[in-house]
């Protein structure tokens, strides 16, 4: 499991899911993409004037920040693990 270290609080089943992706996603992109998205997905939260972070918010960062060069992978491993990414898109 990748710890995520922050101020704010994770959804759950959100995090869940988000560690079960950073697990799948290749290793040499993995600590990249998590520092990325952590930060990305908690200035979403924040955006929504939220101290969660939801599933929403991974996902848009996942979609904002990721090089679209790794997109089709990106959105393969989102629907493996269960993020309901289609309505970000």
């Amino acid at each position: 499991m990748v710890s995520i270290q922050t101020n704010m609080h994770w959804d759950a089943v959100a995090l869940s899911k988000y560690n079960k992706m950073l697990n799948v996603i290749p290793i040499f992109h993995r600590r990249l993409a998590q520092e990325v998205v952590n930060k990305k997905a908690e200035q979403g939260a924040l955006a929504r004037g939220s101290s969660i972070v939801e599933e929403s918010d991974i996902v848009q960062a996942f979609l904002t920040e990721v090089p679209k060069a790794f997109y089709s992978l990106m959105v393969r491993i989102m629907g493996e693990v269960g993020f309901d990414y289609k309505k970000y898109i």
